[in-house]
């Protein structure tokens, strides 16, 4: 895959995530399309494959972060936090076991 293309691609995957990420949070997808812009407009003219692909690499380190590790929350009291995990993000609980199980040979 060309360089040009490897960008468009994360710059595509960024914008994705931040639509899932914050998701009815009008405040922070206008801040992340603002951040996310204006750091591919400051590097559009960099011309070195070296910092290009380290550049790449930051950015899909950053969308990776975004979609594995935001949780939103909102206020709905003095004290108190609504969580809204992404179904993604839900794991399945496995409860913890005292007993060491045997294994079946």
């Amino acid at each position: 895959m060309g360089t040009r293309l490897k960008v468009l691609s994360v710059f595509k995957a960024l914008h994705r995530t931040r639509m899932a990420v914050f998701k009815d949070d009008n405040t922070a997808l206008t801040a992340a399309k603002l951040k996310i812009n204006e750091e591919f407009r400051k590097n559009k003219n960099e011309t070195s494959e070296e910092s290009i692909s380290k550049m790449i690499k930051m950015g899909s380190d950053v969308e990776a972060v975004l979609r594995q590790s935001v949780i939103q929350a909102e206020h709905v009291g003095e004290n108190t936090l609504l969580l809204r995990p992404r179904e993604d993000l839900l794991l399945e609980n496995v409860p913890y076991c005292d007993q060491p199980r045997k294994k079946i040979y």
